[in-house]
């Protein structure tokens, strides 16, 4: 029972000092410590030091005395008890030496404490930098420590000594050639002062950033918003770039929020800026700024720009502006953009044609000589089924002896009709809007005979074989009437000797071939 007694008091004294002292119970990432109030066991180690300063001044003082008070005995007691007759005087100012540098330590962090931790403080309203400190520590009692050893040891040559251990120098000056990098661009940050303890920084590629806690001889101490303390050497702070958002400035940020079109610029900005203006952490003395960044695929795209009292803090009031304008925008009945895609889906024929074109091609196949036996719903059926091709002037629409199976209809623009002379193209036809070509491919399946070539921008109607064996199954008849057609078509372009003097087919030959091309019996 004792012992849940004992837990049950700390627990109850933990709570009072909590409640005494206004410390959060976990500290959270974006607050700085020196936001934290002192507690009472700051104080109370506070108090420790200066006890434990006092208590040692005391006893070292205490000490010097009884050594230099009774130094002939302890000579006289290490020359006869000890035997020690040649050294007992040189024993004696060692330990006098000793008691005097520690001394000496004391005065000296006295001083520090004193002019650094409440003169710099009072004048300057913040404490000096750990390195500053450190270096008046160092300086100072060095400079003692020579003088009481100069008093205690008058004989000995202090510059002879440094004179005969230059080697030793140099090869500790290599050793150390990184930490004293480090201590000397420790001291040129503290020259330059760019930035100090409490301002948020931002070191380097990797973009390390967080509240500067402390500058050491060796390195630049910063907790980041995760509470994770980094260590960045002075070296590398001195050569790396560093944003410094002091502490004491009004450092601005942006939020980014968008709205839809449909709401007003003029309006949003009104309501943005006065949420903004009344959130915590946000200076009162400049009025935050919202402008449009850009107009957007999903909406108008907005940037808020505001000053913030404690940078610190800012990932907080991020967030919290952001809070604000989602409740102003529901009270003015704004809605946020967010990501949406429209998709216009135009139904058109699988061969890419709109209904105002299908009706064209219906006409232009119509018009077409060797397609007159086919009623109107046939002509449809083919017109449905044909492929728009566009060529440019000079492209080949189809090649002499390559395989086919389809004729082509020029639909709009012109095309040259080409055969090979003793390896160089010849034209030996211009066809028009209407013509045709390519028939006997469609038909019966046979080689091109001739190359075709676009003259100018120029579209061509596609037939199929897969299209017209459609329109032969549906009516079977069709095929002796079209090989009348083709074969009087033949018959004229041997007369004209388009085809280099080929005798035309007879048409029951042509009949033969199609049935045969198209697997009708």
């Amino acid at each position: 029972m004792s012992l849940q007694t004992g837990l049950i008091h700390l627990a109850k004294l933990r709570e009072s000092v909590i409640k005494e002292e206004g410390i959060p119970a976990v500290w959270t990432p974006g607050i700085s410590l020196s936001e934290i109030p002192t507690t009472k066991v700051t104080r109370t180690l506070s108090k420790n030091k200066i006890a434990l300063f006092f208590i040692a001044t005391a006893i070292v003082g205490l000490a010097l005395y009884l050594v230099f008070r009774f130094d002939y005995r302890l000579v006289e007691l290490l020359s006869v008890r000890m035997d020690l007759a040649g050294q007992a005087k040189t024993i004696v100012n060692v330990v006098q030496l000793i008691f005097l540098g520690i001394l000496a330590y004391l005065i000296v962090r006295a001083c520090n404490a004193l002019i650094f931790g409440l003169v710099f403080r009072f004048r300057r309203g913040f404490e000096a930098p750990t390195l500053v400190r450190n270096i008046f520590t160092i300086i100072a009692f060095t400079a003692l420590f020579f003088l009481i050893f100069t008093v205690m040891f008058p004989g000995i040559n202090l510059g002879a000594l440094f004179t005969t251990s230059a080697i030793f120098g140099v090869i500790l000056g290599l050793a150390l050639q990184d930490t004293l990098g480090n201590f000397f661009s420790g001291i040129s940050l503290q020259a330059d002062r760019p930035f100090q303890v409490g301002d948020v920084i931002r070191v380097g590629a990797e973009k390390q950033t967080g509240v500067v806690e402390e500058i050491t001889w060796r390195a630049v101490k910063i907790r980041t918003f995760q509470n994770h303390v980094v260590l960045i050497s002075n070296s590398t702070a001195a050569r790396e770039p560093i944003e410094v958002c002091p502490r004491d400035n009004l450092n601005a940020r942006l939020v980014f929020f968008n709205t839809l079109y449909s709401d007003s610029p003029a309006k949003t900005i009104h309501v943005v800026r006065e949420a903004v203006r009344e959130a915590d952490n946000v200076s009162q003395k400049i009025t935050p700024i919202v402008r449009i960044r850009n107009l957007g695929d999903n909406g108008v795209d907005y940037e808020v720009k505001y000053w913030l009292t404690d940078y610190a803090k800012y990932n907080d009031t991020d967030a919290l502006v952001r809070q604000r304008i989602w409740y102003a925008f529901r009270r003015a009945k704004i809605n946020f953009a967010y990501p949406t895609r429209t998709l216009l889906i135009e139904r058109t024929s699988k061969r890419g044609m709109g209904p105002g074109d299908e009706s064209a091609i219906v006409e232009r196949l119509g018009a077409v000589d060797i397609f007159a036996p086919l009623s109107s719903e046939e002509t449809a059926m083919l017109a449905q089924a044909a492929t728009s091709h566009v060529f440019a002037p000079g492209e080949t629409v189809i090649r002499g002896g390559d395989p086919g199976s389809s004729m082509f209809v020029v639909h709009n623009g012109r095309v040259s009709v080409q055969i090979s002379e003793s390896g160089r193209a010849r034209n030996v036809a211009t066809l028009s809007e209407g013509a045709f070509f390519g028939e006997m491919a469609l038909f019966t399946g046979e080689p091109r005979t001739a190359s075709v070539v676009a003259v100018e921008e120029t579209e061509v109607l596609e037939i199929g074989h897969d299209a017209m064996k459609r329109v032969f199954d549906n009516n079977p008849d069709l095929v002796e009437s079209l090989s009348h057609i083709i074969a009087e078509r033949r018959r004229g372009l041997a007369a004209t000797e388009a085809l280099s003097g080929s005798e035309g087919d007879e048409s029951a030959g042509i009949l033969s071939s199609i049935k045969r091309f198209f697997g009708m019996k």
